[in-house]
């Protein structure tokens, strides 16, 4: 991976919020409304030095860009969204590592990370978002707050998920949400918009207007009915 450094934010022990696509977008759709919403500003870019897909116009390829931001805000750092991410486990490793050190940089003593949890519930439009987290300790006391923890055992893979794991390594506190989705191929707009619910209760601030993102989500189902 490389990394360009554009600026220097004047920002201190902000909370650290980092995710990327995955299965229903889910954590591009969260990191790219956050983005918008607080007007962030980017002052750091992830990119990987050789492609690692191509894509086919019809009769010519042409390259991806393969680049990831760290945007910032009063006292966020966000980094993600965007479309996919690295393909082999020595990027997603070197990805995770620089958010890690990102992190210890500007004494970030928290990190917010979120994804897709896929069920055969049936959601009623109403998905839920279950945690989990670096410790038993910070588990009981989010129980606290009413929200739900991951219901069993499971393997999470992807920067999503093993950015947890670089930070229980490194002594940080960190979050996993992930929203509920019956559908894995399709935007999962709902399933954002309780992601986005949850670490409003978690992080005690507003983080935008979800209008829209409900209005999206209406749309793709208006037209896989048609």
């Amino acid at each position: 991976m490389e990394f360009t450094q554009n600026e220097e934010p004047s920002i201190e022990k902000p909370i650290v919020i980092a995710a990327m696509q995955d299965m229903g977008n889910v954590g591009s759709i969260v990191i790219n409304f956050i983005n918008d919403s607080l007007r962030t500003k980017t002052f750091r870019i992830a990119r990987t030095p050789y492609p690692t897909y191509v894509v086919d116009k019809g009769g010519y390829i042409d390259l991806p860009n393969e680049s990831w931001e760290y945007k910032y805000t009063d006292d966020l750092i966000i980094f993600g969204g965007g479309k996919g991410q690295p393909q082999s486990n020595s990027e997603i490793n070197a990805l995770c590592q620089d958010v890690i050190d990102v992190a210890k940089k500007y004494s970030a003593k928290f990190i917010y990370t979120f994804g897709g949890f896929h069920t055969n519930r049936v959601l009623d439009n109403n998905p839920k978002t279950y945690i989990t987290t670096t410790s038993r300790e910070l588990t009981k006391q989010m129980e606290s707050l009413n929200v739900e923890t991951t219901p069993q055992k499971s393997i999470i893979t992807g920067f999503n998920g093993m950015i947890l794991g670089f930070a229980k390594q490194n002594g940080i506190h960190a979050i996993g949400m992930y929203g509920e989705l019956n559908v894995p191929d399709i935007p999962q707009y709902r399933a954002a918009i309780s992601i986005i619910k949850t670490l409003e209760k978690l992080t005690y601030r507003k983080l935008g207007n979800t209008d829209q993102l409900e209005a999206m989500a209406q749309d793709i189902e208006r037209r896989f009915k048609n």
